[in-house]
């Protein structure tokens, strides 16, 4: 059975110690570790092993395992376009500074790497970050070559990091997502063929992300699976009314007047049973992520309900047709 673990992302400002106890009172059995917060500091975890002991003891101690670990505001730095938006995703010494930005981002990145060998992880979550994503529309003119040139660009800043990857085993699953520079189906396969299908280059698939852009999400696992290396277990509403749309009208997240919604595990329109299906017909194995976000719920409440659900939706696949018992000797 696979496990159900709680990405602390959106936990990272509750001490680890008490995240952990917190997660498992919830229900869960492990944790995809955020770098950021008060959570795994990348660069302690490549240099200091004793660091390294006290997070597996803080995880050990409340039953929980730790299966991947992630990258998704560095790794957002390292090809983004560059503005204060991203203050926060690095340390207040080099805000404002683009170029600063970008080499601590890589260097925090190049840290986790190391972090991930250290505390035993083989899967790194996250962004990649995007030199294009203003071209999105098409408007102001965008010409092939200038998508081609960012997608080229991507490719040069993340394959010294890669290889850093291959030393240790270890697989970057890149969390399909809009402000990325694959953000869907197409793009997503204009990526892995701008890396020559490295292997080392797979999916986190997250279904909330496709399903308000028009996907449907279990169809992504169908059509590429060899390259799902992670899953997150998040839903999303869309509420179209008339008046808005999907791309979020400049209102904040939670409000119902936008077109939709991210919402706790359940309380959406992400149709998990054909995710879980297309995961055991592709045979995958790994962990069940709970990412948590609802604006509109107390998180602890959504946490508890969120795991029970994924529980739930997580059957096994079958061990032979279910009209076996029909056959005769």
């Amino acid at each position: 059975m696979r496990p159900i673990t709680l990405f602390t992302g959106q936990w990272a400002d509750i001490p680890f110690d008490e995240m952990c106890a917190k997660a498992a009172e919830m229900g869960y059995e492990g944790l995809e570790l955020a770098t950021w917060g008060n959570h795994v500091d990348s660069h302690k975890a490549a240099n200091d092993m004793g660091y390294c002991q006290s997070i597996k003891k803080s995880l050990e101690e409340n039953g929980l395992s730790a299966w991947a670990i992630s990258i998704h505001l560095c790794g957002q730095l390292v090809c983004d376009v560059y503005d204060q938006r991203h203050y926060g995703f690095a340390p207040s010494s080099v805000a404002g500074d683009a170029k600063a930005a970008r080499a601590w981002a890589i260097g925090y990145t190049m840290d986790t790497v190391k972090a991930a060998k250290n505390l035993g992880i083989n899967i790194i979550t996250g962004f990649m970050g995007s030199p294009i994503w203003n071209y999105w529309y098409s408007f102001p003119q965008t010409t092939q070559e200038m998508i081609d040139t960012g997608f080229q660009q991507v490719v040069d800043a993340w394959t010294p990091i890669f290889d850093e990857m291959d030393k240790y085993g270890i697989k970057f699953a890149l969390e399909v997502h809009p402000t990325e520079i694959a953000f869907d189906y197409y793009s997503f396969v204009k990526l892995l063929e701008a890396f020559d299908y490295r292997a080392t280059l797979g999916m986190n698939f997250d279904p909330s992300h496709l399903i308000w852009q028009g996907m449907k999400p279990h169809l992504m696992i169908r059509e590429l699976p060899d390259r799902v290396y992670h899953v997150h277990m998040k839903d999303a509403a869309v509420t179209l009314d008339g008046l808005n749309g999907i791309l979020g009208s400049h209102i904040e997240f939670g409000s119902p007047k936008r077109g939709w919604n991210f919402r706790s595990l359940g309380r959406g329109h992400v149709d998990f049973e054909a995710i879980i299906r297309e995961l055991n017909d592709i045979g995958y194995d790994g962990p069940l992520s709970v990412e948590w976000e609802d604006s509109g719920m107390e998180r602890f409440a959504g946490g508890a309900e969120a795991a029970a659900f994924a529980k739930k939706v997580n059957i096994n696949p079958s061990m032979g047709a279910f009209d076996d018992a029909l056959k005769a000797d």
